[in-house]
């Protein structure tokens, strides 16, 4: 009996991403920037389309369909009407957006059998309905309540509906211009970092901060319903007719102009970010309470950009309004082509959904993109000669683990390929979590990054709830959990007084490199099974020190998307003061490596074709 193979794509906003899904089943998933090198890579993912196939084996003909994470018709429409209802002001903004419609968006179907060389059927899912299949049809559930929260699609921002069996009912949507996700985003430029990638810097500097304007932000720029849905107040926000997120009166409601990029933080900023944090977290609580009592599920999926605020999620399963969440590890726009492929298989094609039977997800870890075994990496090793030492599979993790009880950095390459924003063990850099240098050494000399971003904890399953306030499991880093009171490290009264970025130094507990401010990490648990090499690393570690906990940071640097290829991988090692680096079962020691510059392009790319 052949096999029937759906490409899921999602392209031209941000964070372009292909899928492929054979018989209802993820075997295939990876964004764009990985292959490009260019973060947040919009641009139709056709390295990421070759990469799916090549890892099925087949060609464009072995498709037998190809599924687009929304409707393009509909997405331009709500950009005309947007423009013709504030024209003549965004005459600008609507102007450079033009070419791209024009070129490429407008002619969807042209440009995907162009690219990939496909003349079957094309389908288009709602961008919402995308973003509840990738939430609901991977999930171990038989049925669930859905939500959906992202800036944008069509027209809709949010959605809530049920998951049951092999459809996905969305019943109910808040839409445009009145969004969760652009609310966000609006202070994410307002405080100075960049939209679509520096939110996950508000949330991190959020608990700084007080949350002094959240009354003003309630008062002045929405009506907030006891459902979770609201209606901005327009005058306040500019991203409707300009090329900015906010408005001259924003700035006089919140005292002077955003802040430059770059510039310094202030206590201003940390403000600001603690309280949009806090009003997103009541309005996700709101929505969530809603919907439970709306649909009477006692089990929840999330997806869409918002569904990755690791803190509101967090506190969504500490109120237990659900008795269990799954979360979409890609859930930003990337997910939707995972999405829209395993929509078109269940709903349009109307074929069964059998959940898992040992009650595990159908994500199967999120590792879902390309591996490199360690003959071709010693292959390459060899060619470049590259100081290196094969070892057996135990001596490695035994010589990794030592490293980093040591208090050396480890940069991280075993497995296939994370899909979706976090590292998760295959494409990471980690170290030990009891170090108290540890954060700002890998903020500051290998990341490149702010010195307040905090770091997420790698902790077996078995061990998690000995250190975090926190049952179950967490395998994508995205709940956040307080670390257990007895870990936690008592404060004296001039560090309790302490105020903003000065409180970063204070050591919080036995694990000060994963503990954030406000005690809480944000949490991935590891089981056997999933990811057999990192479990075991994990293992030795704990074996070695007594700690069952790591910290894991994604393999990248600042600006740069996370690694994909053994070279990449390299050459992140050489540009940073990482130490020791793991290629499957291939180690190096930067103080072995010969001396390396930016001149130095040897770097072979990913073979596609």
């Amino acid at each position: 009996m052949s096999k029937t193979f759906i490409l899921g794509i999602s392209a031209f906003y941000h964070d372009s991403a292909a899928a492929l899904v054979c018989d209802g089943r993820i075997i295939a998933a990876a964004q764009e920037e990985r292959f490009s090198r260019k973060k947040h890579d919009h641009r139709f993912p056709a390295n990421a389309c070759r990469y799916c196939l090549k890892e099925a084996g087949i060609g464009p003909s072995g498709l037998t369909a190809i599924a687009f994470y929304d409707k393009p018709w509909i997405k331009f429409e709500r950009l005309l009407e947007t423009y013709l209802a504030f024209a003549p002001q965004g005459l600008s903004s609507f102007l450079k957006s033009m070419p791209l419609w024009l070129k490429q968006k407008l002619w969807m179907e042209e440009e995907i059998r162009k690219q990939v060389g496909f003349e079957g059927a094309v389908f288009y899912p709602e961008h919402h309905q995308s973003h509840a299949a990738s939430a609901f049809f991977p999930s171990p559930f038989a049925r669930a309540a859905i939500i959906t929260v992202d800036g944008v699609g069509e027209w809709a921002t949010a959605s809530w509906g049920v998951g049951q069996g092999n459809k996905v009912d969305l019943r109910c949507e808040l839409r445009f211009p009145h969004s969760l996700g652009l609310l966000y985003s609006a202070f994410t430029y307002y405080t100075g970092f960049k939209v679509n990638s520096g939110e996950y810097k508000v949330m991190g500097l959020a608990p700084y901060g007080e949350p002094k304007y959240v009354q003003l932000i309630l008062d002045r720029l929405l009506d907030l319903r006891e459902d979770g849905s609201f209606k901005l107040d327009m005058q306040y926000f500019n991203y409707c007719q300009g090329l900015t997120m906010t408005s001259r009166r924003f700035d006089e409601l919140f005292g002077g102009p955003p802040r430059k990029p770059e510039s310094l933080v202030t206590q201003r900023e940390m403000d600001l970010a603690r309280s949009i944090q806090d009003v997103t977290e009541l309005i996700m609580l709101r929505m969530a309470r809603h919907v439970r009592r709306e649909t009477g599920e006692n089990k929840l999926c999330l997806a869409g950009g918002v569904a990755l605020n690791c803190v509101a999620n967090g506190k969504i399963l500490q109120e237990k309004i659900f008795d269990e969440m799954w979360i979409q590890p890609a859930a930003g726009d990337a997910g939707g082509a995972v999405g829209a492929a395993l929509f078109a298989w269940h709903q349009i094609y109307g074929n069964p959904r059998i959940p898992e039977p040992d009650g595990k997800d159908m994500q199967y870890g999120s590792y879902l993109g390309p591996e490199f075994d360690s003959d071709e990496i010693e292959a390459w090793l060899k060619k470049e000669a590259l100081p290196y030492h094969r070892q057996e599979k135990q001596e490695t993790l035994r010589l990794a683990a030592a490293a980093m009880a040591e208090g050396k950095v480890v940069g991280w390459l075993a497995g296939r390929m994370e899909f979706g924003p976090r590292a998760l063990g295959s494409r990471s850099i980690i170290g030990d979590a009891r170090s108290t240098t540890m954060q700002a050494t890998m903020n500051l000399k290998i990341k490149y990054r702010e010195s307040f971003r905090p770091f997420a904890p790698t902790v077996l399953v078995e061990d998690a709830s000995s250190y975090f306030e926190f049952q179950g499991e967490s395998p994508y880093m995205l709940l956040v959990a307080p670390v257990r009171s007895e870990r936690r490290v008592a404060m004296t009264k001039e560090q309790e007084e302490l105020f903003g970025i000065a409180k970063l130094n204070v050591p919080r507990s036995d694990i000060p490199a994963v503990t954030h401010v406000d005690y809480s990490a944000r949490l991935q648990t590891v089981a056997t099974g999933v990811h057999p090499r990192y479990y075991d690393l994990l293992q030795e570690f704990k074996r070695q020190t007594g700690c069952p906990v790591i910290i894991n940071t994604s393999f990248n640097v600042r600006g740069e998307p996370i690694v994909c290829t053994p070279q990449d991988a390299y050459r992140c090692f050489m540009r940073t003061e990482m130490d020791v680096l793991v290629l499957e079962d291939c180690i190096m020691y930067k103080t072995e490596q010969p001396a390396f510059g930016d001149d130095q392009d040897w770097r072979k790319e990913y073979e596609l074709d």
